[in-house]
């Protein structure tokens, strides 16, 4: 089975061509090496408004999270959620105050709605990384775990496909009760 992921990008400068944007691709660039399940993204580019992505079992989206008043993405996403999972937005925060102390601005979260999990992501590169994967030291242990670590069981509960994740990149956290052998 092949599960659809939203992708999303907020920016009004780049929706206007103004600057290329770098968050779809690296959001394509880390699913490609995180997810063992096949998948296909629907992509959009988009500014600052409050769009509505329909049949995806996961929406990532980057970019619009900030304080500023053009920064409507966590409003939009909680606007369609039927349920909040705070617990995504507090990580995501976590993992960004070890790199730069105005994490606590972001307003990132984490929402379901229907079948579906929808995930508000930082706008850089680099920061969508390390708020999938977490932080690990030069040896490679896990110093913090990264939010997608929960994703997979999180679609689990909530009736979306199953989706298993390339361990070397970021390991899914499943109960042994809701493990499948692998494919």
């Amino acid at each position: 089975m092949t599960i659809k992921i939203g992708l999303v990008s907020v920016s009004d400068r780049a929706s206007n061509g103004i600057y290329q944007d770098l968050g779809i691709p690296a959001l394509q660039q880390w699913l490609k090496q995180a997810l063992a399940t096949p998948f296909s993204t629907v992509t959009r580019l988009i500014a600052d408004e409050q769009p509505l992505i329909e049949g995806c079992s996961l929406v990532l989206t980057t970019g619009g999270t900030g304080p500023a008043p053009r920064d409507v993405t966590p409003d939009a996403t909680l606007a369609v959620a039927e349920r909040e999972m705070p617990g995504f937005g507090e990580q995501m925060r976590q993992i960004s105050l070890h790199f730069v102390p105005t994490a606590i601005l972001s307003r990132q979260v984490g929402v379901i709605r229907k079948q579906a999990l929808i995930l508000n992501l930082p706008g850089q590169p680099k920061a969508i990384q390390e708020t999938l994967q977490g932080l690990k030291d030069s040896a490679g242990a896990t110093l913090v775990s990264g939010i997608f670590s929960a994703v997979p069981y999180c679609l689990d509960l909530i009736g979306a496909p199953y989706i298993e994740t390339v361990e070397s990149v970021v390991k899914a956290f499943r109960p042994k009760s809701a493990q499948r052998p692998s494919a």
